[in-house]
């Protein structure tokens, strides 16, 4: 079987070589390939997408803000001068709503404060304030007091807010600038007592509505008299309006009516005035990307003369609007009204006419916000005043000032002010002004205006229960006229104060303060020198 196997398959092999020797060779061969490949198709690849830059958005959002009061007392605020070196503290802490605070220093100074508040701040608040202050000096007649009684409260409502106020002021000033080896006067003959009373009331929109109006409409009523000598009442009606047209355009006007009615008493021959002024001021605001101007004119009815005063304010923004460069011209009339005057110069003659100050200035300077806690402002002006103020001693006795008119007087005037402030643990405040007056028409010099003043303000929480702070106030000496056209100028001066508060527990503190601690009998109006070191010691309790 094997055998014949092996002899059919080498017929077959013999059979196919002849086969293929036999093929015709003229004949086209083909060759068949046949491969085991199998084509795939790959995967698609996955397509990746690259983000492109966004382009700027130029367009500008003009946002408005309405910031309700927060009935806040900061520690850096402008005050009237007074006689004496002694400042009474008068912050108030953030969170405290009532409180009382006493306490008693040198020169038989008694001294209470108290605040409260009423109220739940959403719907209604009213704060009440009272002080009382009083001082004897070492001099005859050398004594001051002084009573405040304020009331100020807001009404809220879905779209506007109901505000009002209510202030009393008595103080007692004793015209104590005499040569006390010649003269000697009682209490009676000397005193000077002012009395105040100012009443305020108005209405605002808490939002702008939907016509993109703003509103503020109020009147204010102040009666003030100096016992047997004068009174003086005075009206201010103000009406504010302004609207924004767009993101650019603002529209403002302002329709300003002040009247003044000042009399006389016991004098020889007692004078009745009439004082007043009205003012219509509009404006437009432009707020474009690189800079914001206002641009407005201001008639304002002096007494029935009419005068054109400027409003015009220019800002420009650099780096990212952390530096501000800013310039204007701007004018006002500034109301020489007793009580005004009185604030200023306590020792203020009885005077026999008003006769309003026309100030204009044209200024440049720079604001700046560097980091998170430090502004910085800084101002140089050329101001115009026509029919400024100036004071000057009487020539018979010395105590008292009489208003001496200058028509017309030049100041260049530089103002800077800063402020540090680090959340609640640490603030400081400071203010320098430079004043020099040229040009004066009717006197040699501006008599009692003083070319220079610095203020400061710290205050540090050291820790959570010491409170630690200082004030400064210094100025350069002022000129002043004696008899006989002899001008002099005074010496300058510095107030130094200090003070700590600490925390016993969580209702009761003890508190300590300091002033003039140079002990620099400074005079401020010449032939008044000020109490040297003097130091108030107290509690408060808060609740």
């Amino acid at each position: 079987m094997k055998r014949l196997t092996l002899y059919l398959f080498s017929v077959l092999c013999t059979v196919s070589t002849i086969n293929a020797v036999a093929q015709d060779t003229t004949r086209k061969q083909v060759i068949e390939i046949t491969s085991s490949y199998k084509p795939v198709l790959r995967n698609a690849v996955k397509i990746n997408f690259q983000a492109s830059n966004l382009s700027a958005d130029t367009s500008k959002v003009r946002l408005q803000y309405n910031i309700p009061a927060q009935n806040l007392f900061y520690t850096y605020q402008p005050l009237p001068l007074k006689p004496l070196a002694l400042q009474t503290d008068t912050i108030m802490e953030l969170g405290t709503r009532n409180f009382i605070k006493v306490g008693f220093g040198n020169y038989s100074t008694p001294y209470a404060r108290a605040g409260f508040s009423l109220g739940d701040g959403k719907t209604s608040l009213v704060n009440i304030y009272a002080d009382y202050i009083s001082s004897k000096g070492n001099i005859a007649n050398q004594d001051y007091s002084q009573f405040n009684v304020k009331a100020a409260g807001s009404y809220f409502t879905a779209n506007n807010e109901f505000y009002g106020k209510a202030a009393i002021n008595q103080s007692n000033y004793y015209l104590y600038g005499y040569d006390h080896s010649i003269d000697t006067f009682s209490k009676d003959e000397v005193k000077q007592r002012y009395s105040t009373l100012i009443l305020n009331a108005g209405l605002r929109n808490k939002d702008v509505n939907a016509a993109g109006i703003n509103y503020n409409p109020n009147i204010q009523f102040s009666f003030v008299s100096n016992a047997d000598k004068v009174t003086e009442n005075t009206v201010v009606v103000k009406a504010p309006v302004d609207k924004t047209i767009n993101d650019k355009f603002t529209v403002k006007v302002a329709l300003n009516a002040d009247a003044t009615t000042y009399d006389t008493k016991n004098l020889p021959a007692n004078v009745s005035i009439h004082n007043n002024v009205f003012q219509l001021a509009p404006a437009v605001v432009y707020d474009a990307q690189k800079f914001t101007v206002q641009a407005g004119v201001t008639p304002t009815w002096d007494n029935s003369q009419l005068n054109v005063l400027p409003d015009i304010n220019v800002e420009f923004p650099v780096k990212d609007k952390i530096f501000l460069v800013q310039a204007g011209w701007v004018g006002e009339i500034i109301k020489n009204t007793y009580q005004y005057l009185s604030g200023v110069n306590p020792y203020l003659q009885t005077p026999l006419s008003q006769t309003n100050t026309r100030e204009t200035e044209f200024y440049g300077g720079i604001k700046a916000t560097v980091g998170n806690h430090f502004n910085f402002n800084a101002k140089i002006g050329l101001v115009t005043y026509h029919n400024l103020p100036l004071f000057v001693n009487d020539s018979i006795i010395g105590n008292s000032f009489y208003i001496r008119n200058e028509s017309k007087a030049d100041n260049l005037r530089i103002h800077v002010d800063f402020s540090y402030i680090n959340k609640e643990r640490f603030t400081f405040n400071g203010g320098l002004t430079i004043n020099g007056f040229t040009g004066l028409t009717d006197n040699t010099k501006a008599w009692h205006q003083s070319p220079i003043e610095v203020e400061s303000s710290v205050r540090w929480w050291a820790d959570k229960k010491i409170l630690l702070k200082a004030d400064l106030y210094a100025f350069g000496g002022a000129p002043y006229l004696l008899p006989g056209n002899i001008n002099k100028s005074l010496s300058g001066g510095a107030d130094l104060g200090a003070g700590v508060e600490y925390s016993i527990t969580k209702q009761w503190s003890g508190w300590l303060d300091i002033n003039n601690l140079l002990n620099n009998k400074y005079e401020r109006w010449h032939n008044y020198p000020v109490y040297g070191l003097n130091f108030l010691i107290g509690a408060k309790y808060s609740f």
